[in-house]
């Protein structure tokens, strides 16, 4: 395997590059962005992690060139539609739900100002709810009809850490021939909190559980699931139902659970047009007798998104 590199960001300005999301342009181009965290990493007025930076290849991924930078725009993902260029995602680590676009190949974007313009549902100020979370995860388009995950952060405590049991499961859909950048046309699912009662026996030692970066995708039959990232020490992921065009989401305990490798970390998952298999990039340990957390990177194939093979080894941490 070949890697090129797209940037390298020194370490000692204690910032990180994350959130990596790629397309290709109809005229052939690569377009990817990635946003900043660490103590180091450009912040907002509200001391807040927000920035994205954008990039494009024209010889298929071996050169890079910088297009752009984009203030309040976090865990993003790119898709297109209709020959644009969309970026949705947060307005900053636990913000606002924003969506912009570019006619032009990702050098300009639009700026999401209202509700008219590309600011899709308002999260409070700073830490105040909602606290709009996601990751660059899939984008599904199903009968005319455009889902993706997202989750809200409310605490039930004030002193509660930052973590997995106040995530609550959320999905928001718009019919694909609707303005994208008018908010009242978009509709969010009701949100769902995990219950600790649902939590598998097995699930090991981790003390607390919940969910967090769920990926829309559709079954073979069909259906319309949102596989979640699960916090346990079990490799395992957990399927939310989607239902009424996105306006529906239920989880059952009983047949929710599935075995996943990586499943307590960040995972995607995509659906090879070609062969009908799904993929995943994921912190699964090829060992499972030596669960790896996220030093190791492979790639594995599904035929039902229930069983998951293992194809390859990626990238190893040295």
């Amino acid at each position: 395997m070949i890697f090129n590199e797209l940037r390298f960001q020194d370490p000692a300005t204690k910032t990180y590059l994350g959130s990596p999301s790629i397309v290709r342009l109809g005229n052939g181009d690569l377009l990817a962005t990635h946003d900043y965290f660490g103590p180091g990493c450009p912040r907002n007025h509200e001391n807040e992690e927000h920035l994205t930076s954008v990039y494009r290849s024209a010889d298929d991924g071996k050169t890079w060139r910088n297009s752009t930078h984009i203030a309040n725009a976090y865990w993003s993902t790119l898709f297109i539609l209709d020959d644009a260029v969309y970026l949705l995602g947060t307005s900053q680590q636990y913000g606002s739900i924003v969506i912009r676009c570019s006619e032009d190949g990702g050098n300009t974007w639009t700026h999401p100002a209202d509700g008219k313009s590309g600011w899709l549902f308002p999260g409070g100020a700073f830490h105040d709810p909602p606290n709009y979370h996601c990751a660059p995860v899939p984008i599904l388009i199903k009968d005319e009809r455009l889902y993706r995950a997202f989750e809200d952060f409310e605490p039930t405590t004030e002193n509660q850490s930052w973590w997995a049991p106040d995530f609550k499961s959320t999905v928001i859909s718009i019919r694909t021939d609707a303005d994208l950048l008018d908010a009242s046309n978009w509709t969010m699912s009701n949100k769902l909190r995990f219950d600790a009662t649902w939590s598998p026996e097995e699930r090991g030692k981790q003390h607390v559980s919940g969910w967090l970066e769920g990926n829309v995708v559709e079954t073979p039959s069909g259906e319309i699931w949102n596989i979640l990232r699960f916090n346990s020490d079990m490799e395992k992921a957990a399927i939310v139902r989607v239902s009424e065009q996105g306006r529906r989401i239920t989880f059952d305990p009983k047949t929710g659970f599935i075995d996943f490798p990586g499943g307590i970390t960040k995972f995607t998952i995509r659906r090879d047009e070609k062969s009908g298999l799904y993929l995943t990039l994921s912190n699964g340990s090829p060992n499972p007798d030596k669960p790896t957390r996220r030093s190791v990177l492979s790639l594995y194939k599904s035929r039902n998104l229930r069983q998951w093979e293992h194809v390859i080894v990626l990238l190893r941490d040295d």
